[in-house]
């Protein structure tokens, strides 16, 4: 569930970035501009996830970080070069360099948020 919330949300704002917002603003200012409301649902569907099933473990929070990152990377990369009949060298090679970048950054935190849930459970709990 955590792969597809996050999954949806990107795909679903996909769909009104690309057609109303590129054309306006540019590639990366559109991309950067979707960046804050992912990071939003990032944090809610993560913290579902630790929240519903808090009997988890630190590691297989982990694991469920890395399933889905696995999964949301895949599921990209098939549509990204299937949509854009591009490789996945040339679809990762036209990604701009400063959202690619933030873009990056926001795919480790979405494979870590539910171990930092864990941890920030923890301290509140201490």
């Amino acid at each position: 569930m955590y792969f597809l919330t996050v999954f949806g949300a990107g795909f679903l704002l996909g769909m009104i970035r690309v057609p109303f917002l590129v054309p306006r603003l540019g590639e990366r200012m559109a991309e950067l501009l979707e960046m804050p409301v992912m990071l939003v649902v990032i944090v809610w569907s993560s913290r579902w996830l630790v929240l519903r099933h808090a009997e988890l473990t630190r590691l297989q929070r982990l694991a469920s970080g890395g399933l889905a990152l696995c999964l949301l990377l895949a599921s990209e990369l098939v549509l990204a070069t299937v949509i854009s009949n591009q490789s996945i060298a040339q679809y990762i090679a036209s990604r701009d360099p400063v959202s690619g970048s933030v873009y990056l950054i926001c795919l480790v935190f979405f494979a870590l948020a539910p171990v930092i849930w864990t941890v920030h459970a923890q301290r509140e709990s201490s």
